[in-house]
């Protein structure tokens, strides 16, 4: 009998459980809920599983403030860390939160080597660095989460600004998640039809710029925390994919190897997700405005990188 799929989610504040919740409820699997605060993962995974009767879950949930019970896990997904507060930027999470991720991956990785890991945490293509770094995993099998839910937002905000289904809406965003990201307004669609002969150059660069300061926006709404729903989905969207093995092309920061004329560096490119994480990167040709954006995305994740030390 094949056994299911068990997936550690390390990290249970608001995007860690709710990412546990989503996870559960596509049937991926089972699912250990991991936080250093004592209380905190077996209470949220108690509750989750004392929802498993009305909602339908077929997957076993427990928390624990170890990493013992992640032993094998076919999939990690790193949401621990500081989150964001009114002011602040991703990049000012730095310092706090490599400490904090290199510590997970130190801990998990050897645990489960041959897990997939993505990576949640901000700043996220920084993180991603460092858990390649200290887990020593094929770069192909760490994976930062940004650039699906930047995407998403650039569709939500398409769908609101044309009152047209979300599900008609197709948005591409490349490089760092961070306030130098790149969306690409030529490769966003709806129902196949370009934005740009849908709406006004103003309107496009004003969708454009919110996109940049989705999660600002959130954070300055909140004032005592950060986005953690839409964050949620779309890491539980990559982790679909790469459970099931689904060959799904989705925008994700993976380490560039020459692609898109950069090495050493992780940025959000279009990405085929499977069983063997990161398996295909798409490489598309930019307009000379475009590469010189994704250069500059790059440019500071690489500066992001070189300040962790790793």
């Amino acid at each position: 009998m094949r056994r299911r799929n068990k997936i550690a989610v390390v990290g249970a504040g608001n995007v860690g459980a709710t990412t546990a919740q989503k996870v559960l409820e596509l049937n991926l699997g089972d699912v250990v809920l991991v936080d250093v605060v004592e209380g905190v993962p077996q209470g949220k995974g108690l509750d989750l599983a004392e929802s498993a009767p009305v909602v339908g879950l077929n997957g076993y949930i427990s928390g624990t403030n170890g990493y013992e019970a992640t032993a094998n896990s076919d999939l990690i997904i790193i949401t621990a860390g500081l989150a964001r507060k009114p002011g602040m930027s991703r990049d000012d999470l730095l310092a706090a939160n490599v400490k904090i991720v290199a510590e997970v991956a130190k801990s998990a990785a050897p645990l489960s080597p041959d897990a997939v890991i993505i990576v949640v945490t901000n700043p996220m293509d920084v993180m991603a660095y460092v858990v390649a770094q200290v887990s020593g995993f094929p770069k192909e099998r760490v994976i930062g989460m940004g650039g699906v839910l930047d995407s998403a937002r650039f569709r939500a905000f398409i769908s609101f600004e044309l009152g047209v289904s979300v599900e008609n809406t197709h948005a591409f965003v490349l490089g760092g998640h961070g306030d130098a990201m790149v969306p690409l307004p030529r490769f966003s669609t709806v129902a196949g039809i370009p934005i740009t002969e849908l709406m006004t150059p103003e309107r496009i660069a004003a969708l454009v710029d919110r996109t940049k300061n989705g999660g600002a926006e959130i954070v300055g709404l909140l004032k005592t925390g950060s986005a953690y729903y839409a964050p949620a989905a779309s890491t539980a969207q990559m982790a679909e994919a790469i459970l099931m093995d689904q060959k799904k092309v989705l925008p994700c920061s993976v380490y560039l190897n020459g692609e898109y004329g950069h090495s050493g560096v992780y940025a959000g490119v279009p990405v085929m997700l499977g069983a063997g994480g990161a398996e295909k990167v798409f490489e598309i040709k930019l307009t000379a405005e475009e590469q010189a954006a994704f250069d500059k995305s790059a440019d500071a994740v690489a500066k992001g990188q070189a300040a962790t030390g790793f």
